[in-house]
Parts: structure tokens; C-alpha cells; sequence
């Protein structure tokens, strides 16, 4: 697809994986990326250090509120065309009955409740008509869930798209396009090594999909081919 110049976009957890190689895909494709990690230094800031301006690092733990406001008001005076949030954790694949009950708070504060905080957090740093955008997965698809395993990420990820869904109902005039995002199965540290997919064979897919959709209404869950994915 053509450059984007002029646009700009907010990834929160880029670290590494999926974020790092989404944030490095924007800023070769043109845009101006702000990209978050919570620690300094690593691939991130390297990658920022030989991006010429395109792209930026700011520090945030996402499971804090206190730095998510303290974000915001940094990032007070610029408005992006798209915000994503780019963050989970898995356990292991242990049945449900085995999950203590910190390891369950653990994962759905993470992958559940912090992404959406998130969103009410920042979206005010949305450009009117930009794109709020949080990475799924196709695990929690509620009538895709035919096999066994992983209970606890796929009952997160049920919950984080129906808090999404939820998002999407009360904000549903704002004029903001917002995205559910599959990537596949890829080789990530959450994904495995024997994953067939890596982040660098799926993520152009997925910007393309992302700017394909921008000013689309209404919230969606599609995979990197811009496919709905059920819900």
C-alpha cells in the first residue's frame, strides 16, 4: 500500500513480537509511531534510535493507572489516527479447576481489564475519525472453541471482546472506527516456536488491514486478512 505520511499512531506494548514488528511496519510504511515498552532500552529503542524521527519510545505499565494518566498528559498536545493496544499473558494450559486464584486475576487484568482501561484512558488522544484498535485472537471466539486447551487465555480473550463490545456500545457515536484484531497463530513468546506464522509474515497483513478499515463504523473482530472472525 502507498505511504501514509502525516499519520500517527499510538502502539502500546512493543517491546517485542507483534508490537515491536507492528510499530516498525507503520513507521516504514510512513507514519509517526509512538511505541511504549515497560522497560528501557532493548530492540525498541534500538530500532527507534535508526528510525530517522518515525519512531518514538515512551515508558508504561499498562496494569497501572497512574501511569496510564501520567502518559496521557504527556501526550496531551499530539492526536493520533490510531491507537492500539497490543498486550497479554498466558500460564500454560492448565484446566480451569488447576487455575489459583491469582494466576486467574493475573491473566484477565492483564489481557482483559488493563487493554480497555487503556482505551478509556487515551482515546481522547484519538483524532476525530481515527481508529481504536486492541489485538485478539481467534481463541476467544465463543463458537470456535471446539478444541480443549488453554482454558484461561481463551476465556480471556472471550472477555476482553466482550468488554470491547461493551466499549463500542457506549461509545458508538463518537465516530471512531474500533478493531478487533486477529493475527494468527504466530512465534512469539506467547505463540511458541512452532507457531506457523511469524510476526514479520503476518503484520503487514495486518497493517493493511488497519488501514484499510480507518473511518469504518462500527466495531469489528476480523483476522489479518480482513476477514470477520465469529464472535
Amino acid at each position: 500500500m502507498s505511504a501514509t505520511s502525516g499519520r500517527q499512531a499510538l502502539i502500546i506494548g512493543a517491546s517485542r513480537g507483534l508490537g515491536l514488528v507492528l510499530a516498525n511496519e507503520l513507521a516504514r510504511r510512513g507514519w509517526r509511531v509512538i511505541a511504549t515498552t515497560r522497560r528501557s532500552g532493548g530492540r525498541l529503542q534500538a530500532d527507534a534510535d535508526a528510525s530517522h524521527g518515525r519512531l518514538e519510545v515512551e515508558s508504561l505499565e499498562m496494569t497501572s493507572s497512574v501511569q496510564l494518566a501520567e502518559l496521557s498528559e504527556r501526550l496531551a498536545d499530539r492526536r493520533f489516527d490510531l491507537l492500539f493496544v497490543n498486550a497479554a499473558i498466558d500460564r500454560g494450559d492448565l484446566p480451569i479447576g488447576e487455575v489459583s486464584t491469582d494466576m486467574f486475576s493475573e491473566v484477565m487484568i492483564t489481557n482483559a481489564l488493563s487493554p480497555l482501561r487503556t482505551l478509556e484512558a487515551l482515546r481522547g488522544l484519538v483524532a476525530p475519525g481515527g481508529t481504536v484498535a486492541v489485538m485478539s485472537s481467534e481463541q476467544g471466539s465463543i463458537s470456535r472453541n471446539t478444541e480443549h486447551g488453554f482454558e484461561l487465555y481463551k476465556a480471556s480473550k472471550a472477555a476482553l471482546n466482550q468488554l470491547m463490545r461493551s466499549y463500542a456500545t457506549r461509545y458508538v457515536d463518537d465516530g471512531q472506527t474500533k478493531l478487533l484484531i486477529d493475527p494468527g497463530h504466530n512465534q512469539t513468546q506467547l505463540g511458541g516456536p512452532d507457531a506457523p506464522l511469524t510476526p514479520r509474515e503476518s503484520i503487514p497483513a495486518v497493517a493493511d488491514v488497519l488501514e484499510a478499515q480507518a473511518g469504518a463504523p462500527g466495531l469489528q473482530f476480523l483476522d489479518r486478512h480482513g476477514e470477520t472472525v465469529p464472535w
